[in-house]
């Protein structure tokens, strides 16, 4: 597959003078959900009604979708709202059903993306439909898996397709649901610039009060779009509850952020500074997120020493990292002058910690 201009077209042939918006709840819950929160949506930016059919849950017991009679509820919100709609489909079946109902937009979810024998039923499925199809990142922060997934689509014969970035799972505790990668998502625009790339705040944060600056960050990395989740009545949704919000609050989210396209020379001038100054502090909150995590493992080693009642400062150790870092920092361009002002800094922080723990 080679990034080719076409593979917009299915986006441009919009004529949105704003982001792309998917919205509507996480789960189709009953007939009047869907309708109420379709006629809340129907007069703003929201271009595709979004509701989830077949629901995968992590463990069994759990609410896992109406099934099919929630396609029927979406032909509905198309005829009374003329919103387009959109659902999640994981297997043949779902394909199958999803385009019996002119489902416009169909999406397959990380746990879908994750496996090629999914992704090649969900592709033949699909052969000789001309369905947007979005397919979002797995679960594991794998750019080949994502990659894969969609080219096996367009294989098939799909050309409308595009990407859903929704963060990805790890074993670490984080003020993320999934942690962003925002670094994978930008390798994944330097590879295909013209495949449409959604961003979804909903699924990476879990949490609505984060919503707002996630969509900003994808906007300023210059995202296509967003797909949020919507509930007239969030806290008590069947599924995902802390990440839903209002459509009132969604339609105040979209004012806030609605970018408009300028062509001017400076504009654009602006808008690429903007991007690589949004990549820089993608960066930076990671080396902070990093030098956080080296000071608690600093605490432990100063945990073990006052156990031990051995110095703080072990001389030998301490040449032996700064003559590894700064051959490490000379292949990735940087000064050795920069690294052991940088090294030192954090020698010193560390030191710090650890005589505060030794001390007390």
């Amino acid at each position: 597959m080679e990034n080719k201009k076409e593979m917009r077209t299915w986006l441009d042939n919009l004529g949105l003078n704003h982001p792309l918006v998917i919205a509507g709840p996480c789960s189709a819950e009953t007939k009047d959900q869907v309708l109420k929160i379709a006629q809340e949506l129907k007069d703003t930016d929201v271009n595709y009604y979004r509701a989830g059919i077949w629901k995968p849950r992590t463990r069994p017991g759990n609410f896992e979708g109406v099934g099919a009679l929630g396609l029927k509820w979406l032909q509905e919100v198309k005829a009374e709202t003329g919103l387009k709609t959109a659902t999640e489909v994981a297997n043949r079946n779902h394909v199958e059903l999803a385009l019996e109902h002119d489902i416009d937009l169909l999406w397959v979810g990380a746990r879908s993306t994750v496996s090629p024998f999914i992704m090649q039923e969900i592709a033949d499925a699909l052969k000789g439909t001309d369905k947007i199809v979005l397919v979002k990142n797995p679960v594991n922060p794998d750019l080949a898996l994502w990659l894969g997934g969609i080219e096996r689509l367009h294989t098939a014969g799909i050309k409308n397709l595009g990407a859903i970035h929704r963060g990805f799972s790890t074993y670490e505790k984080s003020k993320y649901r999934n942690i962003p990668e925002w670094q994978l998502a930008i390798e994944f625009q330097n590879k295909f610039p013209d495949l449409p790339l959604i961003n979804d705040p909903s699924h990476i944060t879990g949490k609505r009060d984060m919503i707002f600056d996630v969509s900003q960050t994808a906007l300023d990395l210059n995202f296509d779009g967003l797909m949020i989740e919507t509930h007239f009545d969030p806290d008590n949704a069947w599924s995902d509850a802390a990440q839903q919000v209002t459509p009132k609050t969604l339609v105040r989210i979209m004012q806030d952020l609605r970018i408009r396209k300028e062509s001017d020379p400076e504009a654009e001038y602006n808008a690429e500074l903007n991007n690589l100054r949004t990549q820089i502090d993608v960066v930076d909150n990671q080396i902070i997120d990093l030098l956080g995590k080296r000071m608690k493992v600093a605490d432990g080693i100063g945990t073990l020493k006052k156990q031990k009642n051995v110095a703080v400062l072990q001389n030998k150790r301490w040449n032996e990292i700064l003559g590894k870092m700064v051959l490490e920092g000379d292949e990735r361009g940087l000064s050795e002058e920069f690294v052991l002002k940088m090294f030192k800094a954090i020698h010193q922080e560390s030191i710090n910690h650890q005589e505060k723990i030794i001390n007390h």
